[in-house]
């Protein structure tokens, strides 16, 4: 999967990256490659399906699409 990610330069040092197409997919690094994987990983626990959720509402389906 792609998925275009945005990273700012912070004053302090660092960068804050973030991912226009999942709100709220939010992390930050001290150095590019370190962006990169956090937000790697930030965005592999955004797109976890909550099992608990599932097994309260029966009704909802997972089903997988490629675009």
């Amino acid at each position: 999967m792609k998925v275009k990610v945005v990273l700012e330069p912070q004053e302090e040092g660092g960068y804050t990256v973030y991912v226009p197409s999942l709100p709220g997919c939010i992390s930050q690094g001290e150095t590019y490659e370190e962006t990169l994987e956090n937000i790697k990983e930030a965005i592999e626990l955004y797109l976890e399906l909550d099992e608990d959720e599932l097994l309260q509402h029966p009704q909802l389906k997972v089903v997988e699409v490629v675009v």
